[in-house]
């Protein structure tokens, strides 16, 4: 039976380890552990970080084959897959959603960085809505410092925000309904986000549409090169299916 390690914490991870778990594979989820009550998949778990691209390599021994599962800007966790995996010898698989798409006549600012985000939306507006997650909040301070700002996260943030800034924490699924409520009640002019895709989320992008927001839309980063990547999880089943 070939044993997958399988780097999760999207939906997509958690529809995978469904499907091989029904499968009759022996698949083991890790979770980096930043959040306190993750929504945990079929099959076992580990939680926490390996120690780098060594200590990686070393858990590796354990596995026959990994797909790499997580977030479209968890760069550091993919780099470090892909290099274990190379350094090992081990199949590599990258299992991620695809980009948004924007509407025709939708008003979408790329920004090829965070900073450069926060610096496209204090042009904008001062009462802007940031959903770019906690981790990333440091670099939107230089520009929106005085803004009148709404911060959604999974998690309280670890750094002090100025006292014009206005944190709630909340987890998707979101529904158009709600959303358009957020901003309305924000009194918001334009809304920041990254491109992660998905269903998720796509709601607030329909109702800063339906309001006539302005939304700043963060780049995805570039992957490591030579990983093959695909978007469906029954193409994953079947690689996962064809190596045992």
């Amino acid at each position: 039976m070939t044993r997958v390690l399988l780097l999760g914490g999207t939906a997509e991870a958690r529809a995978l380890a469904d499907r091989l778990v029904a499968a009759g594979v022996a698949v083991t989820t890790s979770l980096a552990g930043r959040v306190a009550d993750p929504r945990l998949p079929a099959g076992a778990v580990r939680i926490g970080g390996f120690g780098g691209i060594d200590g990686l390599r070393t858990a590796l021994a354990d596995y026959d084959a990994v797909v790499d599962a997580t977030h479209p800007f968890a760069t550091t966790m993919s780099a470090n897959a892909a290099a274990a995996c190379r350094a090992a010898g081990l199949p590599l698989l990258r299992l991620e959603r695809p980009g948004w798409a924007q509407p025709a006549g939708a008003a979408w600012h790329w920004a090829d960085s965070h900073d450069q985000a926060g610096q496209i939306a204090a042009r904008l507006g001062r009462r802007p809505v940031l959903t770019i997650g906690r981790q990333q909040l440091a670099a939107y301070l230089p520009a929106l410092a005085d803004a009148t700002v709404l911060a959604r996260v999974v998690e309280p943030p670890s750094i002090d925000l100025p006292l014009s800034w206005t944190v709630i924490s909340d987890r998707g699924p979101y529904a158009l309904p709600g959303e358009l409520a957020l901003l309305r009640e924000h009194g918001a002019d334009v809304v920041v986000t990254k491109d992660s895709g998905g269903r998720y989320t796509w709601p607030k992008m329909l109702a800063a549409e339906q309001l006539g927001l302005p939304v700043v839309v963060v780049r995805r980063p570039a992957r490591p090169a030579g990983v093959t990547t695909v978007n469906d999880v029954e193409r994953v089943l079947a690689w996962v299916l064809a190596g045992d």
